[in-house]
């Protein structure tokens, strides 16, 4: 049988390669964000026996032109680029790599908040053209004040370790992480969006996006936080209405945002982000360090290899096991 394994990216960790390879695999990478017709087709050429998700849509389309793949491999926890519940009625698991970037995500969301809160950009840019404007100038001081955190997974508990080493209370919502986290990360827990958007000073996003969470961030959710607030968002663009940021920031609504990731990637040349000075934005880099490249280029690659290998693989790495399950059920029914 084939043993060609989709890289949709230009490239992979060394390593995680190296895994790929001694299982008897063989790479092969496609170019940065391949869409459409141009993915079906190297997806077609390759046959894949699995495919490992950088950039780009793994859709219907994506999964039709691969009759032989039995994995794919998310390198990272998102998978709204992937039609998980197509590939679960296919009977193809979708497996994440959990925490592997925590550390470097959780960083640049702590480089953005202070970015911004400093407004470190719009002075670093005056400088640079002769102005010098500390006459006038008042700063924000972050001691003392409140992060709201939309989600508490691994890239949010130790965002919050950060925050807290300055003085910084950490509340957070989310209705399905165990208490016991909360209470060994030192965290407040509120039980309501509501209730966090309006105590927060800032608010930092770490849930994925659904059906549900989609434009989560918008004009009303935007009119409970305090009129000086501070957005900051590494999870995933689509959490955001962002007409309703723009139209915010616009009316002074809030004080700023630091965006590592946008409804569209990369946003159009003409998006009204373009000429907002209280905006820091960075193009998705956040778990994009080294370090983190091996360990979720690696964690990826292993998954790949475990399951062709029928290998056991960790509670929760599967993140479409519900239709999985619905398929195999639906399977059982028809032959028995």
């Amino acid at each position: 049988m084939n043993s060609r394994v989709i890289i949709t990216g230009p490239s992979l960790a060394a390593d995680a390669v190296s895994t790929l390879e001694a299982a008897g695999l063989s790479p092969v990478f496609v170019d940065a964000y391949s869409s459409g017709e141009e993915l079906v087709a190297a997806v077609r050429r390759a046959d894949p026996v699995a495919i490992i998700s950088r950039m780009g849509k793994i859709d219907g389309a994506v999964l039709n032109a691969a009759p032989h793949l039995k994995v794919i491999s998310k390198h990272g926890v998102g998978v709204d680029n992937i039609d998980i519940q197509l590939a679960g009625e296919k009977g193809i698991p979708v497996l994440v790599a959990s925490g592997a970037n925590a550390v470097s995500v959780a960083e640049h969301a702590m480089a953005l908040l202070l970015a911004v809160a400093k407004r470190l950009p719009a002075l670093d840019a005056g400088v640079r053209e002769g102005r010098w404007e500390k006459p006038g100038f008042s700063g924000r001081e972050l001691a003392g004040s409140t992060l709201g955190m939309v989600a508490f997974g691994a890239i949010a508990r130790r965002f919050a370790k950060y925050a807290q080493s300055f003085d910084i209370r950490v509340l957070a919502f989310d209705p399905f992480c165990p208490a016991h986290e909360f209470v060994a990360s030192g965290v407040e827990r509120v039980g309501s969006l509501e209730e966090l958007l309006s105590a927060s000073d800032a608010i930092s996003l770490h849930c994925p996006l659904t059906a549900e969470t989609r434009h989560l961030i918008n004009a009303d959710s935007i009119g409970l936080m305090k009129r000086d607030a501070i957005l900051i968002n590494t999870a995933r663009g689509g959490l955001i209405d962002e007409s309703a940021l723009v139209d915010a920031l616009d009316a002074g609504r809030l004080a700023g945002a630091g965006l590592d990731t946008f409804a569209q990637e990369p946003p159009p040349g003409d998006h009204a982000f373009w000429s907002q000075r209280n905006l820091v934005l960075t193009p998705h880099i956040g778990g994009v360090t080294r370090a983190a490249n091996i360990r979720v280029g690696q964690q990826a690659a292993q998954g790949v290899v475990d399951f062709l290998l029928g290998k056991a693989i960790e509670p929760g790495r599967i993140v479409n096991a519900d239709s999985l399950s619905v398929r195999d059920e639906m399977r059982s029914a028809a032959t028995s």
